[in-house]
């Protein structure tokens, strides 16, 4: 097999992983357009509202805590094969719901899907990518996710006028991805590293051979046998010197990525352009340029990450955040938020994150873990950045028009700034480095060795 031919391959696993991330996007903004319909046919208030948009977000607490542990025991891709065919179930569920609580209840079972692909499928990228592409290849979870929300807002626009139903079709589009989803992943082995680890190492050498050559599988084996000799996949593992360290720099990093507003733009983007003085069909218009610079501007991180590495990127994308909305702070400050203003300062904001933040979150946080406990270790900062999404999507509404638009844009503003120093301070660089190098790095300095 030629190189070219194993790049190849190595993209179409990671690319079939990835569409979980394209549901995922999907799921989280098909509301967005929806919201405003949704609120006048079920006449719900500010907090019911903030219900609809976060109940997703509170079953994806409950899918992250149980995939990451079972993960472990049951493998990738047959965790991801059951997660395709719940999307598909939910979403004809919540479009058909007859009653405000079949839909929250609905939506509810859709996060669990949501959140067992956020772990299942940045994890199956980062444990299929030869350490040369990993970076890219781990863009494209990132890339998939805002083509779901580019996606999600096209339909939005497009049904807009579909009548009184409208909101209904919005969520049984979501169909139509789970289906390929799921037919692709039957295409799809498990990952060498899972194999590895459940004793089935001629499989994982196979697998290995196929994505990095016959030199590059023989090496990684080797690291592989000598990393999980003699570890344990259990709880209290996640406290040992070492884990400790990158367990305590994913929590924070998943709290920071959603209290410094992300979810609050993606999902309220109408409510807001709607509050600046925008007309309902021109909100969701804007709503679709949020998407497609979403989308437009992730596409350099495609290019930047592994050239820029991860650290720098992640600073840069927090400090233009940060910028952002200390701007949004002032348009409300000097009577001055209306208008194309607004947008501008989104878009400026979305531009940041997409290019920055959001590609090299999901790339970094599996990256940083040990593979024998993976799985089990990535429960802790992805169940942690679902309840922080979670608590920020539930509150928007009500601080936004009852605590005040420059307190909740400048809250979001200092967490943005926070994120920044501390990437500064406790994020190491992983660029380049295979996934036991980067267990290493946590490894010095803690008085730990391998055993």
């Amino acid at each position: 097999m030629t190189a070219k031919t194993r790049h190849s391959y190595a993209i179409f696993l990671a690319a079939t992983a990835a569409l979980g991330g394209l549901l995922f996007g999907f799921d989280i903004a098909i509301i967005t357009g929806a919201g405003p319909f949704l609120s006048e046919y079920f006449k719900l208030n500010d907090l019911s509202l903030g219900w609809a948009f976060s109940s997703l977000l509170f079953g994806c607490v409950i899918g992250s805590l149980f995939a990451g542990r079972i993960t472990d025991f049951y493998g990738r891709r047959s965790l991801l094969l059951w997660v395709a065919l719940l999307f598909a179930v939910t979403s004809v569920a919540t479009g058909t719901a007859a009653s405000f609580t079949w839909f929250v209840a609905a939506r509810l079972v859709g996060g669990l899907a949501v959140g067992g692909a956020s772990i299942l499928s940045p994890m199956y990228v980062a444990e299929v990518s030869p350490p040369a592409m990993r970076g890219r290849l781990g863009t494209l979870y990132q890339l998939a996710i805002v083509t779901g929300v580019l996606m999600s807002y096209g339909i939005n626009f497009l049904l807009r006028n579909a009548g009184a139903s409208n909101w209904r079709w919005m969520f049984m589009t979501g169909v139509i991805p789970s289906v390929l989803f799921f037919l692709l992943l039957l295409r799809a082995p498990e990952t060498p590293r899972y194999l590895f680890m459940a004793g089935r190492q001629d499989e994982a050498f196979a697998i290995l051979e196929q994505i990095s050559g016959r030199e590059a599988a023989e090496i990684e084996i080797a690291e592989m046998r000598n990393v999980t000799a003699g570890r344990k996949k259990t709880w209290r593992a996640l406290w040992q010197p070492g884990i400790r360290r990158a367990v305590v720099a994913g929590f924070f990093l998943a709290i920071l990525i959603h209290v410094s507003g992300i979810n609050t733009v993606i999902d309220y983007a109408p409510a807001i352009f709607r509050s600046a003085g925008w007309k309902i069909d021109a909100a969701l218009f804007s709503t679709l340029i949020v998407g497609l610079t979403n989308f437009l501007f992730t596409l350099v991180s495609f290019w930047a990450i592994d050239r820029l590495g991860r650290k720098p990127l992640y600073i840069i994308g927090s400090l233009g955040m940060t910028l952002a909305l200390a701007g949004l702070v002032l348009t409300v400050v000097t009577g001055r938020f209306h208008g194309a203003v607004v947008l501008v300062l989104i878009l400026v904001y979305l531009a940041f994150f997409s290019s920055c933040i959001g590609p090299v979150f999901w790339t970094l946080v599996p990256e940083i873990f040990p593979n024998h406990i993976r799985g089990t270790a990535m429960t802790v900062p992805v169940l942690t950045q679902w309840i922080a999404n979670a608590l920020v999507v539930l509150a928007f509404p009500l601080a936004f028009h009852q605590i005040g638009k420059a307190t909740t844009f400048g809250f979001l503003a200092a967490m943005a700034l926070t994120q920044a120093v501390f990437t500064w301070f406790f994020v190491p660089e992983t660029k380049n480095k295979t996934l036991e190098e980067i267990e290493g790095f946590w490894m010095v300095g803690s008085g730990s060795g391998r055993s």
